[in-house]
């Protein structure tokens, strides 16, 4: 029987609901009869998951247990994550900014795309595969009398401990035959460390071998003689040799948003081949869940010699070094872009860094887009009609962009090495 702390809870009525197959309810209000179906509008969620649980109503920007790194998931989050239970990370992904999308214009707030492993742990203790999950906080009181159950049974021989033989059970002493059955079987370390059947790690020995050869003995390095400082060597090099310098490759930042035109999949057929295709074209299904990109372009002004791009849709792993080699920004005019940018005013923003947005042909440029300034560039290309045979245009779009990322570099004075070293020796 579930105890209160359990009813109170809404991460136990989802799991609850789930496992008894009674789909929940979603209102606009704490009042279950204001139903939609639209997540995005929805503000509570309703359970009614059996006769013997009386219906709980919670807010769906509740948190929950489900609190990986002690940051607590909201229920909205949660619930979503398991309605896409059966889609690809890509897919879920894109589903998660879709709906942030649609968010603001609904309820408000965000929903929080999890992790792999987390999604996998949390979707592994909704579903019953798991009765516990490091990143799921226990309820108190929660589950005590069941483990209580448990102990009883097995101190009274009915459950767990170590069968004992029928045979032996006449020369026994009762009480001490009580005491073996409640004992619990331990495993040896073949069970406990490898499982239920040994594992053979030779293959992975020998890989490990062929990777990582050992150097040079240390008697190899005792008699090895030390040059002198002042002989040529590449150790001891002259005091006016300058140390070769890594090459910092350009930045091109794209926008995340489902509804932007050029995105990880299509942007280079586009930026390297001059062609347009859309993003989710059996065309671009190679690239299809990348997260960085590289591809390489020459640009006469500043290098003879090929440059290497990155491009990215996210900031999420970038150090304060990196906003150094940004050299553009793609938009589709949407302000929660630049929520983790260095600088989230999109104004201050686009008068450091050249902006990029590319729109249908025939269609208006966002009024955001066009109250940020001349610092971004407003580009647009034919629409699709599903063949890429036919669209010379789309080259003279990718020059453009080129031409303009090409002057941002050149004023920053990139050169091959990387920005402000145009001209060093």
């Amino acid at each position: 029987m579930a105890t209160q702390a359990e009813l109170d809870d809404p991460l136990h009525n989802l799991r609850l609901s789930i496992s008894t197959s009674t789909p929940a309810i979603l209102s606009t209000s704490d009042n279950p009869t204001d139903t939609t179906t639209s997540l995005a509008n929805a503000t509570h969620i309703t359970f009614t998951s059996s006769p013997q649980h009386k219906t709980k109503t919670f807010p769906l920007d509740a948190p929950t247990r489900f609190a990986p790194g002690n940051q607590p998931i909201d229920l909205r989050s949660v619930y979503f994550a398991w309605t896409k239970k059966d889609a690809s990370l890509t897919d879920y992904i894109a589903d998660v900014q879709a709906l942030n999308e649609e968010l603001p214009s609904g309820a408000g707030g965000s929903v929080a795309q999890l992790s792999f492993a987390h999604r996998i742990e949390v979707l592994a203790w909704l579903n019953g595969e798991t009765e516990t999950s490091e990143s799921i906080k226990p309820l108190e009181g929660a589950g005590l009398s069941v483990d209580a159950e448990k102990s009883a049974a097995i101190a009274s021989g009915k459950a767990g401990g170590v069968a004992v033989d029928k045979g032996d059970k006449g020369k026994l002493d009762a009480r001490l035959m009580v005491i073996y059955e409640g004992e619990r079987k331990m495993g040896d370390q073949n069970t406990i460390l490898r499982g239920a059947k040994p594992m053979d790690f030779s293959q992975y020995r020998a890989l490990a071998q062929s990777l990582y050869k050992p150097s040079r003995t240390a008697a190899q390095h005792t008699t090895l003689p030390l040059p002198h400082p002042s002989t040529t060597n590449p150790l001891f090099p002259a005091s006016n040799a300058s140390k070769p310098r890594k090459r910092l490759e350009p930045i091109i930042l794209l926008s995340p948003s489902a509804s932007s035109l050029l995105r990880l999949s299509n942007i280079k057929s586009f930026l390297d081949g001059g062609v347009f295709v859309p993003a989710n074209a059996p065309e671009t299904s190679s690239t299809a869940g990348l997260n960085l990109l590289h591809l390489s372009r020459t640009l006469p002004s500043i290098s003879s010699q090929p440059i290497r791009f990155i491009l990215v849709d996210s900031t999420a792993n970038f150090k304060p070094a990196y906003w150094d080699r940004v050299v553009a920004i793609f938009t589709t005019g949407q302000p929660w872009q630049f929520k983790s940018y260095k600088y989230t005013n999109p104004v201050e923003l686009f008068a450091k860094f050249p902006g990029v947005y590319v729109g249908w042909q025939g269609d208006e440029v966002p009024a955001s887009v066009a109250g940020w300034g001349r610092g971004v560039l407003s580009v647009k290309v034919d629409k699709w009609t599903g063949r890429s045979e036919g669209r010379w245009r789309d080259r003279e779009v990718v020059e453009t962009i080129w031409g303009r990322i090409e002057a941002f570099m050149r004023e920053k004075g990139w050169s091959l090495a990387g920005p402000g070293t145009a001209g060093a020796r």
